[in-house]
């Protein structure tokens, strides 16, 4: 017996109603913000996510399925999906066709990382990018598209965190001031984060050790190293989601795990998750558009994780009824129920029958495992009589109906 591969899973159709629910809401509010769907390839070179993430993230280093192909040139497998949506922009000349460009994706991604509750090896984002604009007006749309979405979706206890990372302008000093502050705390550092001093000091800021949790609090804060341009730029992201209603939280800590996020960056996350509660998240990045090879261009975006935001959406949806009417054939009525079911579909209802020579029976039970709302019995007596018979599956009401107008009887 073959199994499927250690961090992926099957999307049976027991569950793809939840998957799909959340690709309805998404695309719906995608349209709202003027938002664009972009469908880019599954593998790309290495050196796109080499240049666009940063050599000494941990996606890079340790979790990018990267392999060789026939022509002897180096493929990866996208992690993430912003790399290749810049990319895409810059290739196509996407800023002919008017700026801001706003594109969505939604897609599976791929990373080499422990699985757990909602982290797979194989799994799928959802993601917005806008091109063209440094404006903190567009920074506060996309978090508030996003807060939009995990609003409707019901899943509770939703906490919204915000910070800035600052600039190349005034970030420097501040990973000098963080620097001299972690080599004075080696000893209370875990070994990753001793590593991540030297490489990549930001990435201290977001480890989730114990451990480390006393030491980085009383570490320096990038917000109070702020230029002048990015405190005025922070400040009217927050004027304009307070504007909007929509709560957040600031943390100085926060500061996302990838190195091409300038300024604004933020985070959603929810209690019922645990330690690793993130459900999505995004921010600024001034830079990258140039860094893959395009003109200087401002963009932000923001990413969720399908699996985890259906996890923590849990019980808060109901499932729709398979099917809207189900035919029960009694005796020799099967030529009939095939007339009715065509019918039945015509007019849009999502209709079935028995395929199997079930006994009436099995065929009321098959019903109710398909949740059908009704049930269309069919009798040949009834037949005879221009008559059938339409039962109300919630309460069990049964009504006779004329063999022509039965439809009407479907609410």
């Amino acid at each position: 017996m073959i199994s499927r591969p250690k961090g992926t899973n099957d999307l049976l159709p027991e569950d793809i109603w939840r998957w799909q629910k959340l690709e309805l809401l998404i695309r719906e509010e995608c349209a709202k913000f003027n938002y664009q769907e972009i469908r880019t390839p599954i593998f790309e070179e290495t050196g796109l996510f080499q240049r666009g993430l940063g050599e000494a993230t941990d996606i890079v280093e340790k979790e990018m399925y990267t392999f060789n192909d026939k022509g002897g040139r180096s493929m990866t497998l996208r992690p993430e999906g912003t790399a290749s949506v810049v990319r895409a922009y810059v290739e196509n000349n996407l800023k002919g066709t008017g700026l801001p460009a706003k594109l969505y994706y939604l897609g599976p991604m791929f990373r080499y990382e422990r699985p757990q509750a909602g982290r797979y090896r194989q799994f799928h984002q959802f993601g917005i990018e806008c091109f063209g604009s440094s404006e903190p007006s567009l920074d506060a749309e996309v978090i508030m598209l996003a807060y939009g979405i995990y609003t409707k979706l019901g899943a509770k206890n939703v906490e919204l965190k915000l910070n800035s990372i600052g600039c190349p302008n005034c970030r420097p000093n501040y990973l000098e001031k963080l620097k001299e502050a972690l080599k004075e705390n080696q000893e209370s550092l875990c070994s990753n984060c001793r590593k991540r001093s030297l490489t990549n000091p930001l990435r201290v800021l977001d480890c989730k050790e114990k451990g480390c949790q006393a030491t980085i609090s009383a570490l320096p804060r990038i917000t109070d190293y702020l230029c002048t341009d990015c405190s005025d730029h922070y400040t009217e992201v927050k004027e304009t989601l307070t504007l909007w209603n929509v709560d957040f939280v600031e943390d100085s800590r926060l500061v996302r795990g990838l190195d091409y996020y300038t300024k604004t960056v933020f985070e959603f996350s929810v209690e019922n998750l645990g330690a690793q509660n993130a459900v999505g998240g995004g921010g600024r990045y001034d830079k990258l558009v140039e860094e893959i090879g395009g003109e200087p261009t401002p963009a932000v975006g923001f990413a969720m994780g399908i699996e985890r935001t259906i996890l923590a959406v849990g019980d808060a949806w109901q499932k729709e009824p398979d099917v809207d009417l189900y035919i029960v054939i009694i005796g020799d009525t099967k030529k009939e129920a095939l007339l009715e079911l065509i019918r039945a579909r015509k007019q849009g209802l999502k209709a079935e029958m028995d395929h199997l020579n079930r006994s009436v029976k099995a065929q009321f039970k098959q019903a109710n495992r398909l949740n059908a709302k009704y049930c269309l019995i069919l009798g040949p007596d009834e037949i005879k009589q221009g008559k059938v018979k339409l039962k109300n599956m919630r309460d069990g009401e049964e009504i006779q109906l004329t063999l022509s107008d039965w439809l009407g009887g479907i609410k």
